[in-house]
């Protein structure tokens, strides 16, 4: 079954969530997401920008983490979801 882009964006933002404050590379979250390098950076591209994720350069290793505003979009996604699951709908 393939996921939508909000499913993919649910993932990855889950996965981050996971890392905790030490963050998390890209190669790590290329696995746990299972995408591709390059669909992966445009993802990553789109959710800076939306200031959902903030991406922090130290000694040349790049490593993600979630912001707040991530946080909050992140739990009322799974709400969403959950909700729309109790209809029966597969979103």
């Amino acid at each position: 079954m393939y996921r939508n882009s909000y499913q993919i964006t649910e993932d990855i933002l889950d996965t981050v969530s996971c890392s905790g404050m030490q963050g998390v590379a890209i190669t790590p979250l290329i696995r746990k997401s299972n995408l591709s390098h390059k669909r992966l950076v445009g993802f990553m591209s789109k959710l800076t920008q939306s200031n959902l994720i903030n991406k922090i350069e130290t000694d040349g290793k790049i490593t993600f983490i979630l912001t707040e505003k991530g946080r909050i979009y992140l739990g009322e996604y799974k709400k969403f979801t959950d909700l729309a699951g109790s209809f029966g709908l597969d979103l």
